[in-house]
């Protein structure tokens, strides 16, 4: 059974969740007996994609040059259905929400549903963003729809009212993160220090974190919040760090590629996720795979993927985060309980578990 990933994502991410989960459930669809995948972009700026060997990844790579992104995605887009049609695909695994099918072969289509956050939590995004539009689109036309947690399939049935039958839930997988690379200390020197990773603005919540945080008399004396990944602080951030009462030796960024992010992790007192929103969240399950305590919301998928491996807190509410975390910093015992429990809670987890419920679904869509 040939399955083709259309081009999407491949030419709007260079890095992200969403292309990372395509790469790694693309290559282990490939290693099933029955499963043949191909991940077709023939222009291409994802850096996981380039990484995959040329029996999945059918495309080039092009450099990521500012300006440039609506000609790659446009010429890609147009190249994609000529490319696949002489591949004679089974399915087609549409990669990103489109209003029209991106192939036009009379074979079943299918998407993942990642979250409703578009939805959800409208205010947090340009009044004139697309996505919750074309997701509705795609939605509605696919013969097939994956959901990445019951938190995502319900919010979807709530919001679209689709046939219940048509969705399947299929977890997500995590990747073991390099475990050699340079020891934290060198990156960011050795105060003790909470690790934030990702982008920071609106439903991520990173602004409650750093009010919780600038509010306990504690945790400024005593720790660090070190963001990792989601670009260089803004003018707007520092400026609101100075608002807080924050010092720069508070608040430190760093970029890089994970095997600096797994040093972080390893040396982490904890590692704080205060989103409102995720569909899935792969950030804990790396940290609890690196046994790095996780502290984090317990808004929509969180409970789901965390289980009891996490310190929980209500997101919205200042005074619930600044407990949750001083609880789990203040008592040796209770971070070694959540190592412990986390150790065991992300092996429930994996890219080959995903791959072979999603290729249950394929088949019997095939058929």
């Amino acid at each position: 059974m040939l399955v083709a990933y259309d081009n999407q994502i491949f030419a709007e991410q260079e890095f992200g969740g969403i292309s990372r989960y395509y790469c790694a459930l693309a290559a282990q669809i490939s290693k099933l007996p029955e499963g043949k995948a191909r991940i077709v972009a023939p222009l291409y700026i994802n850096k996981y994609l380039k990484e995959l060997g040329d029996e999945i990844r059918v495309g080039c790579y092009v450099r990521r040059i500012p300006k440039t992104g609506r000609i790659i995605k446009t010429l890609s887009s147009a190249l994609f259905n000529i490319v696949a049609s002489r591949m004679l695909p089974d399915i087609v695994h549409e990669t990103y929400y489109a209003a029209r099918p991106t192939y036009r072969g009379r074979v079943p289509h299918v998407l993942t549903v990642y979250d409703m956050i578009h939805e959800r939590c409208a205010d947090s995004f340009a009044a004139n963003d697309a996505v919750a539009r074309l997701k509705e689109y795609a939605v509605r036309r696919a013969d097939h729809i994956f959901c990445i947690s019951e938190n995502t399939r319900r919010d979807l049935l709530d919001i679209h009212r689709i046939p219940e039958d048509r969705i399947t839930v299929t977890y997500l997988g995590y990747d073991t993160l390099p475990v050699n690379g340079p020891a934290a200390v060198d990156l960011v020197g050795a105060a003790p220090y909470l690790l934030y990773v990702g982008g920071r603005h609106g439903y991520k919540n990173f602004e409650g974190l750093m009010r919780a945080f600038a509010g306990s008399a504690w945790l400024k004396s005593s720790f660090r919040i070190v963001c990792f990944g989601g670009g260089a602080f803004t003018d707007n951030e520092r400026q609101a760090f100075v608002d807080l009462g924050l010092l720069t030796t508070h608040v430190t960024h760093i970029g890089g590629g994970d095997d600096r992010l797994a040093s972080l992790y390893k040396a982490a007192a904890a590692f704080v996720y205060p989103s409102k929103y995720e569909g899935f969240g792969i950030p804990p399950l790396e940290a609890m795979s690196l046994r790095c305590p996780v502290i984090c919301s317990s808004a929509s998928s969180m409970p789901e993927v965390v289980g009891k491996a996490g310190e929980y807190f209500e997101p919205l509410d200042t005074e619930s985060i600044r407990v949750s975390i001083e609880r789990v910093l203040e008592s040796p015992g209770r971070r070694d309980e959540l190592v412990t429990l986390g150790q065991s809670r992300c092996q429930l987890f994996s890219w080959e578990r995903c791959a072979q419920e999603t290729m249950d679904v394929y088949r019997r869509l095939a058929a």
